[in-house]
């Protein structure tokens, strides 16, 4: 997607490993210019290094649940770039949790701050300069299959991941004919450093790349939701669809998340 004729200036947070820097290479092939958010400024800098056209690109070495450095980064990128056109919520943790243990009240804290919160925080910024600007623009939260079903041993992350979903559809009827499109992408199972630490079968894992391909191609088109890949929105409608009963009886011995080690 283009906006009369000139490249997409694209903010991306999350972005130095997994999704968010997959998304980050396939914009940058593409001619984009990249506003990139990661807490790990050595990896973000490297990735831009990496980057066709590095000049272009600007990287923001920041804490998404740091709400005032994350505003200050979207302004200077708005600033820089002379505007944004999309804007991606790519930053996620995921952590096993179990509610019957008190340590991990933290950790459903964190997983809700960085997951939901920061969706919020990375979008408002951007809402009222994009509604002046006109022309197409895109909001994109990244969500989850887990969001569509609780699965044991994974409440944080399949409840924050649900909320994502909700949010961004909340914000696409708040929004309806302003010219921003709310996007939601539900990836399946991606190959990345996140995923690589499930410890149970990951049915149609789907490299980063073909994923980051496919969103943009998504991103573009304004779809305002999608999983990715295909097989798994066909088997997360199903599961979707299944009665509690059958559900309970499929998935109460399943296998679980690793949870945080303590500190």
């Amino acid at each position: 997607m283009t906006v009369a004729g000139r490249a997409d200036r694209v903010f991306i947070t999350g972005a130095s490993s997994g999704i968010g820097a997959a998304l980050a290479r396939e914009y940058a092939a593409r001619g984009a210019t990249l506003g990139l958010v990661a807490r790990r400024g050595q990896v973000l800098a490297e990735l831009v290094a990496s980057l066709p056209h590095p000049e272009r690109h600007r990287s923001y070495a920041l804490d998404v649940c740091d709400h005032a450095a994350l505003e200050a980064a979207a302004h200077d990128f708005m600033a820089r770039a002379g505007g944004a056109d999309i804007v991606i919520a790519s930053a996620g943790i995921s952590h096993g949790t179990l509610t019957d243990r008190p340590e991990d009240l933290a950790v459903f804290e964190a997983v809700f701050a960085t997951n939901v919160n920061a969706t919020v925080a990375t979008f408002a910024p951007f809402i009222t300069p994009m509604k002046a600007w006109g022309g197409m623009r895109r909001l994109v939260a990244i969500g989850s299959v887990a969001g569509i079903r609780g699965m044991r041993g994974a409440g944080a992350y399949c409840a924050s991941k649900a909320a994502v979903h909700a949010y961004s559809e909340s914000l696409r009827l708040e929004l309806k004919g302003s010219g921003i499109r709310v996007v939601t992408i539900a990836p399946g199972y991606i190959d990345t450093p996140m995923t690589r630490h499930n410890r149970f079968p990951m049915p149609f894992l789907m490299p980063a790349e073909r994923f980051a391909a496919a969103a943009v191609r998504a991103i573009a088109r304004g779809d305002s939701y999608r999983v990715l890949p295909w097989q798994m929105g066909v088997a997360a409608g199903l599961l979707r669809a299944l009665p509690n009963v059958l559900f309970d009886l499929l998935f109460a011995r399943a296998p679980t998340k690793p949870r945080k080690e303590a500190a």
